[in-house]
Protein backbone atom coordinates (compact mmCIF):
# COMPACT_ATOMS: atom_id res chain seq x y z
CA UNK A 1 0.00 0.00 0.00
CA UNK A 2 1.39 3.42 -0.93
CA UNK A 3 1.75 5.96 1.86
CA UNK A 4 -0.26 9.15 2.16
CA UNK A 5 1.03 12.44 0.80
CA UNK A 6 1.73 14.59 3.86
CA UNK A 7 0.83 18.29 3.71
CA UNK A 8 1.58 20.60 6.65
CA UNK A 9 -0.24 23.92 6.91
CA UNK A 10 1.59 26.36 9.20
CA UNK A 11 -1.08 28.64 10.65
CA UNK A 12 -4.76 28.11 11.38
CA UNK A 13 -6.34 31.41 10.35
CA UNK A 14 -8.74 32.06 7.48
CA UNK A 15 -6.21 31.15 4.77
CA UNK A 16 -4.78 28.13 6.57
CA UNK A 17 -8.12 26.54 7.50
CA UNK A 18 -9.61 27.02 4.04
CA UNK A 19 -6.49 25.56 2.43
CA UNK A 20 -6.44 22.58 4.79
CA UNK A 21 -10.09 21.74 4.18
CA UNK A 22 -9.73 22.10 0.41
CA UNK A 23 -6.78 19.72 0.30
CA UNK A 24 -8.96 16.84 1.53
CA UNK A 25 -10.46 16.54 -1.96
CA UNK A 26 -7.84 13.83 -2.43
CA UNK A 27 -8.20 10.77 -0.22
CA UNK A 28 -4.46 10.08 -0.38
CA UNK A 29 -3.57 13.48 1.14
CA UNK A 30 -3.08 13.69 4.91
CA UNK A 31 -3.31 17.29 6.18
CA UNK A 32 -1.93 18.63 9.46
CA UNK A 33 -2.49 22.18 10.66
CA UNK A 34 0.08 23.49 13.15
CA UNK A 35 -1.25 26.46 15.13
CA UNK A 36 -0.28 27.97 18.50
CA UNK A 37 -3.91 28.20 19.70
CA UNK A 38 -6.48 25.48 20.23
CA UNK A 39 -9.32 27.70 18.96
CA UNK A 40 -9.95 29.48 15.66
CA UNK A 41 -9.76 33.27 16.01
CA UNK A 42 -12.27 35.44 14.14
CA UNK A 43 -9.91 38.36 13.56
CA UNK A 44 -12.67 40.37 11.90
CA UNK A 45 -14.33 40.50 15.33
CA UNK A 46 -11.39 41.63 17.47
CA UNK A 47 -12.93 45.10 17.88
CA UNK A 48 -15.96 43.34 19.38
CA UNK A 49 -13.68 41.42 21.74
CA UNK A 50 -12.33 44.79 22.93
CA UNK A 51 -15.89 46.08 23.34
CA UNK A 52 -17.04 42.91 25.11
CA UNK A 53 -19.80 42.09 22.61
CA UNK A 54 -18.23 38.91 21.19
CA UNK A 55 -15.73 36.23 22.25
CA UNK A 56 -14.10 36.20 18.82
CA UNK A 57 -13.34 32.46 18.78
CA UNK A 58 -14.79 29.27 17.28
CA UNK A 59 -13.83 25.70 18.18
CA UNK A 60 -11.60 24.20 15.50
CA UNK A 61 -13.72 21.09 15.21
CA UNK A 62 -16.51 23.34 13.92
CA UNK A 63 -14.43 24.68 11.01
CA UNK A 64 -11.84 21.96 10.27
CA UNK A 65 -12.68 18.89 8.22
CA UNK A 66 -12.75 15.52 10.00
CA UNK A 67 -9.66 14.33 8.11
CA UNK A 68 -7.58 17.40 9.05
CA UNK A 69 -5.24 16.92 12.00
CA UNK A 70 -4.47 19.75 14.42
CA UNK A 71 -1.19 20.17 16.30
CA UNK A 72 -1.37 22.93 18.92
CA UNK A 73 2.20 24.19 18.87
CA UNK A 74 4.42 26.86 17.32
CA UNK A 75 6.70 26.21 14.35
CA UNK A 76 10.15 27.60 15.15
CA UNK A 77 11.91 26.64 11.91
CA UNK A 78 11.20 25.21 8.48
CA UNK A 79 13.91 22.82 7.22
CA UNK A 80 13.32 22.77 3.47
CA UNK A 81 16.13 20.27 2.83
CA UNK A 82 14.80 17.75 5.35
CA UNK A 83 11.17 18.65 4.55
CA UNK A 84 10.24 19.06 8.18
CA UNK A 85 9.24 21.73 10.65
CA UNK A 86 10.64 22.10 14.15
CA UNK A 87 8.19 22.75 16.97
CA UNK A 88 8.59 24.84 20.11
CA UNK A 89 7.75 21.76 22.16
CA UNK A 90 10.84 20.04 20.78
CA UNK A 91 9.32 17.72 18.22
CA UNK A 92 9.30 17.79 14.43
CA UNK A 93 6.66 17.19 11.76
CA UNK A 94 7.64 15.97 8.30
CA UNK A 95 5.95 17.01 5.08
CA UNK A 96 5.86 16.40 1.36
CA UNK A 97 4.32 19.84 0.76
CA UNK A 98 4.00 22.84 3.07
CA UNK A 99 1.62 25.83 3.02
CA UNK A 100 2.93 28.89 4.84
CA UNK A 101 -0.12 30.69 6.29
CA UNK A 102 1.26 32.30 9.45
CA UNK A 103 -0.82 35.48 9.11
CA UNK A 104 0.16 38.79 10.65
CA UNK A 105 0.30 40.59 13.99
CA UNK A 106 1.11 43.98 15.43
CA UNK A 107 4.12 45.75 13.97
CA UNK A 108 6.69 46.80 16.53
CA UNK A 109 6.05 50.51 17.26
CA UNK A 110 9.02 52.86 16.86
CA UNK A 111 7.49 55.74 18.83
CA UNK A 112 9.12 56.20 22.26
CA UNK A 113 6.98 54.69 25.01
CA UNK A 114 4.49 52.99 22.69
CA UNK A 115 5.78 49.47 23.34
CA UNK A 116 5.69 50.04 27.11
CA UNK A 117 2.44 51.97 27.58
CA UNK A 118 0.19 51.42 24.54
CA UNK A 119 -2.04 48.40 23.92
CA UNK A 120 -1.74 46.66 20.51
CA UNK A 121 -4.79 44.82 19.24
CA UNK A 122 -3.81 42.58 16.29
CA UNK A 123 -4.15 39.23 18.12
CA UNK A 124 -6.76 37.62 20.34
CA UNK A 125 -4.54 37.82 23.42
CA UNK A 126 -3.85 41.52 22.80
CA UNK A 127 -7.56 42.25 22.37
CA UNK A 128 -8.41 40.37 25.59
CA UNK A 129 -5.70 42.23 27.51
CA UNK A 130 -6.99 45.54 26.19
CA UNK A 131 -10.55 44.63 27.16
CA UNK A 132 -9.40 44.05 30.74
CA UNK A 133 -7.65 47.46 30.76
CA UNK A 134 -10.77 49.23 29.48
CA UNK A 135 -12.98 47.52 32.06
CA UNK A 136 -10.56 48.51 34.84
CA UNK A 137 -10.52 52.17 33.77
CA UNK A 138 -13.05 54.64 35.26
CA UNK A 139 -16.11 55.31 33.12
CA UNK A 140 -14.99 58.88 32.40
CA UNK A 141 -11.36 57.96 31.68
CA UNK A 142 -9.78 59.34 28.53
CA UNK A 143 -9.13 56.66 25.91
CA UNK A 144 -6.87 57.40 22.94
CA UNK A 145 -6.92 55.27 19.81
CA UNK A 146 -3.83 55.78 17.63
CA UNK A 147 -4.33 54.97 13.95
CA UNK A 148 -7.06 56.09 11.56
CA UNK A 149 -7.38 52.87 9.56
CA UNK A 150 -10.30 50.46 9.73
CA UNK A 151 -9.15 48.85 12.99
CA UNK A 152 -8.78 52.20 14.75
CA UNK A 153 -12.15 53.40 13.48
CA UNK A 154 -13.94 50.22 14.56
CA UNK A 155 -12.45 50.21 18.06
CA UNK A 156 -13.07 53.94 18.58
CA UNK A 157 -16.72 53.56 17.52
CA UNK A 158 -17.24 50.40 19.58
CA UNK A 159 -16.01 52.04 22.79
CA UNK A 160 -17.66 55.42 22.18
CA UNK A 161 -21.01 53.74 21.66
CA UNK A 162 -20.64 52.39 25.21
CA UNK A 163 -20.27 55.93 26.51
CA UNK A 164 -16.47 55.97 26.71
CA UNK A 165 -14.59 59.23 26.11
CA UNK A 166 -12.55 58.45 22.98
CA UNK A 167 -10.07 60.44 20.92
CA UNK A 168 -8.99 58.98 17.57
CA UNK A 169 -5.54 60.21 16.52
CA UNK A 170 -5.00 59.62 12.80
CA UNK A 171 -1.67 61.28 12.09
CA UNK A 172 -2.65 61.45 8.43
CA UNK A 173 -6.14 61.10 7.01
CA UNK A 174 -9.06 59.39 8.69
CA UNK A 175 -9.65 56.16 6.76
CA UNK A 176 -6.97 56.61 4.09
CA UNK A 177 -8.48 53.77 2.02
CA UNK A 178 -11.86 55.52 1.86
CA UNK A 179 -13.13 57.78 -0.89
CA UNK A 180 -13.37 61.42 0.30
CA UNK A 181 -17.18 61.33 0.19
CA UNK A 182 -17.32 58.14 2.29
CA UNK A 183 -14.67 59.51 4.66
CA UNK A 184 -16.90 62.49 5.44
CA UNK A 185 -19.82 60.17 6.21
CA UNK A 186 -17.66 58.11 8.58
CA UNK A 187 -16.46 61.31 10.31
CA UNK A 188 -20.07 62.40 10.84
CA UNK A 189 -20.97 59.06 12.41
CA UNK A 190 -17.95 59.19 14.73
CA UNK A 191 -18.87 62.73 15.74
CA UNK A 192 -22.41 61.62 16.61
CA UNK A 193 -20.92 58.91 18.82
CA UNK A 194 -18.81 61.54 20.58
CA UNK A 195 -15.42 60.53 19.14
CA UNK A 196 -12.91 63.38 18.84
CA UNK A 197 -10.96 62.88 15.60
CA UNK A 198 -7.52 64.48 15.20
CA UNK A 199 -6.07 64.47 11.67
CA UNK A 200 -3.17 66.02 9.82
CA UNK A 201 0.55 66.61 10.36
CA UNK A 202 0.09 68.07 13.85
CA UNK A 203 -1.62 64.86 14.96
CA UNK A 204 1.32 62.49 14.60
CA UNK A 205 2.19 60.71 17.84
CA UNK A 206 5.74 61.46 18.97
CA UNK A 207 5.72 59.80 22.40
CA UNK A 208 3.49 57.76 24.71
CA UNK A 209 3.66 57.86 28.50
CA UNK A 210 1.71 56.03 31.16
CA UNK A 211 -1.00 58.71 31.21
CA UNK A 212 -0.55 60.84 28.07
CA UNK A 213 0.02 60.88 24.32
CA UNK A 214 2.29 63.59 22.90
CA UNK A 215 1.67 64.95 19.40
CA UNK A 216 3.90 66.54 16.77
CA UNK A 217 1.97 69.80 17.03
CA UNK A 218 3.08 70.18 20.64
CA UNK A 219 -0.10 69.06 22.37
CA UNK A 220 -0.20 66.37 25.05
CA UNK A 221 -3.46 64.42 25.37
CA UNK A 222 -4.35 62.93 28.76
CA UNK A 223 -4.83 59.20 28.16
CA UNK A 224 -5.66 56.55 30.74
CA UNK A 225 -5.74 53.82 28.07
CA UNK A 226 -3.80 54.24 24.82
CA UNK A 227 -4.64 51.81 22.00
CA UNK A 228 -2.13 51.25 19.18
CA UNK A 229 -3.65 50.18 15.84
CA UNK A 230 -1.05 51.42 13.34
CA UNK A 231 0.62 48.86 11.11
CA UNK A 232 0.78 45.11 10.88
CA UNK A 233 3.86 42.91 10.77
CA UNK A 234 4.39 39.29 9.77
CA UNK A 235 6.31 36.65 11.75
CA UNK A 236 9.96 36.22 10.79
CA UNK A 237 9.69 32.43 10.48
CA UNK A 238 10.38 32.40 6.72
CA UNK A 239 13.44 34.63 7.03
CA UNK A 240 14.77 32.63 10.00
CA UNK A 241 14.35 29.48 7.93
CA UNK A 242 16.50 30.84 5.11
CA UNK A 243 13.61 31.39 2.68
CA UNK A 244 13.44 34.45 0.45
CA UNK A 245 11.12 37.17 1.69
CA UNK A 246 10.10 40.66 0.62
CA UNK A 247 11.20 43.77 2.52
CA UNK A 248 8.40 43.26 5.07
CA UNK A 249 9.19 39.61 5.76
CA UNK A 250 6.45 38.01 3.64
CA UNK A 251 7.38 34.78 1.84
CA UNK A 252 8.24 35.62 -1.76
CA UNK A 253 6.37 33.50 -4.31
CA UNK A 254 5.48 33.41 -7.97
CA UNK A 255 1.91 34.02 -9.16
CA UNK A 256 0.91 30.43 -8.38
CA UNK A 257 1.88 31.07 -4.71
CA UNK A 258 4.89 28.73 -4.99
CA UNK A 259 7.99 29.82 -3.09
CA UNK A 260 10.77 31.14 -5.32
CA UNK A 261 13.15 28.87 -3.37
CA UNK A 262 11.30 25.57 -3.17
CA UNK A 263 8.61 24.00 -5.38
CA UNK A 264 7.15 22.17 -2.36
CA UNK A 265 6.52 25.30 -0.26
CA UNK A 266 3.58 27.61 -0.87
CA UNK A 267 2.21 30.73 0.82
CA UNK A 268 -1.25 32.13 1.50
CA UNK A 269 -2.79 35.02 3.40
CA UNK A 270 -1.10 38.04 4.95
CA UNK A 271 2.39 36.51 4.88
CA UNK A 272 2.44 35.88 1.11
CA UNK A 273 4.16 38.18 -1.40
CA UNK A 274 3.32 36.92 -4.89
CA UNK A 275 5.69 38.46 -7.46
CA UNK A 276 6.79 40.91 -4.74
CA UNK A 277 3.41 42.62 -5.18
CA UNK A 278 1.52 41.55 -2.02
CA UNK A 279 -2.23 42.02 -1.83
CA UNK A 280 -4.09 43.88 0.91
CA UNK A 281 -3.84 42.20 4.32
CA UNK A 282 -7.44 41.19 5.00
CA UNK A 283 -9.83 38.29 5.42
CA UNK A 284 -11.08 39.21 1.94
CA UNK A 285 -7.64 38.32 0.54
CA UNK A 286 -6.84 35.38 2.84
CA UNK A 287 -9.70 33.12 1.80
CA UNK A 288 -9.10 33.06 -1.98
CA UNK A 289 -5.33 32.85 -1.44
CA UNK A 290 -5.84 29.89 0.90
CA UNK A 291 -8.02 28.18 -1.68
CA UNK A 292 -5.53 28.93 -4.45
CA UNK A 293 -2.55 27.62 -2.47
CA UNK A 294 -4.43 24.36 -1.94
CA UNK A 295 -5.30 24.17 -5.64
CA UNK A 296 -1.63 24.71 -6.52
CA UNK A 297 -0.57 21.85 -4.22
CA UNK A 298 -3.22 19.57 -5.73
CA UNK A 299 -2.05 20.50 -9.23
CA UNK A 300 1.57 19.71 -8.31
CA UNK A 301 0.55 16.32 -6.88
CA UNK A 302 -1.41 15.51 -10.03
CA UNK A 303 1.48 16.58 -12.25
CA UNK A 304 -0.53 19.44 -13.73
CA UNK A 305 0.29 23.09 -14.29
CA UNK A 306 -0.90 25.38 -11.47
CA UNK A 307 -2.85 28.50 -12.40
CA UNK A 308 -1.86 32.06 -11.53
CA UNK A 309 -3.78 33.87 -8.80
CA UNK A 310 -6.76 35.97 -9.84
CA UNK A 311 -8.06 37.80 -6.79
CA UNK A 312 -10.27 40.89 -6.98
CA UNK A 313 -12.09 43.00 -4.41
CA UNK A 314 -15.49 44.53 -3.73
CA UNK A 315 -14.38 47.14 -1.16
CA UNK A 316 -14.28 47.21 2.62
CA UNK A 317 -16.80 46.88 5.48
CA UNK A 318 -16.10 49.01 8.55
CA UNK A 319 -18.23 48.71 11.69
CA UNK A 320 -19.23 51.98 13.33
CA UNK A 321 -20.56 50.57 16.58
CA UNK A 322 -23.16 47.84 16.86
CA UNK A 323 -25.92 49.77 15.05
CA UNK A 324 -24.15 51.24 12.03
CA UNK A 325 -21.37 50.57 9.55
CA UNK A 326 -20.09 51.68 6.18
CA UNK A 327 -19.53 49.48 3.16
CA UNK A 328 -17.01 51.27 0.93
CA UNK A 329 -17.39 49.92 -2.60
CA UNK A 330 -14.36 49.57 -4.87
CA UNK A 331 -13.19 48.48 -8.28
CA UNK A 332 -11.92 44.92 -8.56
CA UNK A 333 -8.33 46.22 -8.34
CA UNK A 334 -9.19 47.53 -4.84
CA UNK A 335 -9.47 51.20 -5.82
CA UNK A 336 -12.19 52.81 -3.69
CA UNK A 337 -14.92 54.73 -5.52
CA UNK A 338 -17.52 57.27 -4.37
CA UNK A 339 -20.23 54.67 -3.71
CA UNK A 340 -21.03 53.23 -0.30
CA UNK A 341 -23.78 51.77 1.87
CA UNK A 342 -24.26 53.12 5.37
CA UNK A 343 -26.35 52.96 8.54
CA UNK A 344 -28.23 49.92 9.81
CA UNK A 345 -28.28 48.26 6.39
CA UNK A 346 -24.47 48.33 6.30
CA UNK A 347 -24.33 47.05 9.89
CA UNK A 348 -26.43 44.07 8.79
CA UNK A 349 -24.12 43.47 5.81
CA UNK A 350 -21.07 43.62 8.08
CA UNK A 351 -22.54 41.12 10.54
CA UNK A 352 -23.61 38.75 7.78
CA UNK A 353 -20.11 38.99 6.31
CA UNK A 354 -18.55 38.07 9.67
CA UNK A 355 -20.88 35.10 10.00
CA UNK A 356 -20.47 34.19 6.34
CA UNK A 357 -16.71 33.68 6.41
CA UNK A 358 -17.07 31.09 9.17
CA UNK A 359 -19.88 29.40 7.23
CA UNK A 360 -17.57 29.25 4.20
CA UNK A 361 -14.96 27.39 6.23
CA UNK A 362 -17.60 24.98 7.53
CA UNK A 363 -18.94 24.38 4.01
CA UNK A 364 -15.43 23.77 2.64
CA UNK A 365 -14.88 21.24 5.43
CA UNK A 366 -18.13 19.49 4.54
CA UNK A 367 -17.67 19.72 0.77
CA UNK A 368 -13.99 20.31 -0.14
CA UNK A 369 -13.57 22.37 -3.30
CA UNK A 370 -16.87 24.23 -2.93
CA UNK A 371 -15.38 27.65 -2.15
CA UNK A 372 -15.27 30.03 -5.11
CA UNK A 373 -14.39 33.70 -5.49
CA UNK A 374 -16.39 35.77 -7.95
CA UNK A 375 -14.24 38.92 -7.93
CA UNK A 376 -11.37 38.82 -10.44
CA UNK A 377 -8.72 41.46 -11.08
CA UNK A 378 -7.58 41.63 -14.71
CA UNK A 379 -5.48 44.73 -14.02
CA UNK A 380 -2.86 42.89 -11.93
CA UNK A 381 -2.02 40.47 -14.71
CA UNK A 382 -1.62 43.33 -17.18
CA UNK A 383 0.71 45.18 -14.81
CA UNK A 384 2.86 42.09 -14.34
CA UNK A 385 3.08 41.57 -18.10
CA UNK A 386 4.12 45.21 -18.54
CA UNK A 387 6.79 44.86 -15.82
CA UNK A 388 8.12 41.71 -17.47
CA UNK A 389 8.44 43.49 -20.81
CA UNK A 390 10.33 46.43 -19.31
CA UNK A 391 12.67 44.40 -17.06
CA UNK A 392 16.02 43.64 -18.73
CA UNK A 393 16.82 39.97 -19.09
CA UNK A 394 19.34 38.60 -16.59
CA UNK A 395 22.78 37.84 -18.05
Amino acid sequence: MSRNIEVVVVGGGYAGVLAANRLTQRRDVAVTVVNPRSVFVERVRLHQVVGGSHRGVVEYRQVLGERVGLVVDTVTRIDACARSVALASGGTVGYDYLIYAVGSGSAAPHVPGAAEFAYPVATLEEAQRLREAVEAAPAAAAITVVGGGSTGIEIAAELAEQGRRVTLVCGGLLGPYLHARVRRAVARRLARLGVTVLEGPDAKVTAVTRDAVRLSGGNALPSTVTIWTTGFGVPDLAARSGLTTDASGRLLTDETLTSVDDARIFAAGDAAAPSDRPLRMSCQTARPLGAHAADTVLARIAGGRPAAIDVGYFGQCIALGRRAATVQLAAKDDTANKYSIGGRLAAGIKERACQGVVKELVEEARKPGSFSWQFKDDKRRGLLRAEHRTTPAAP
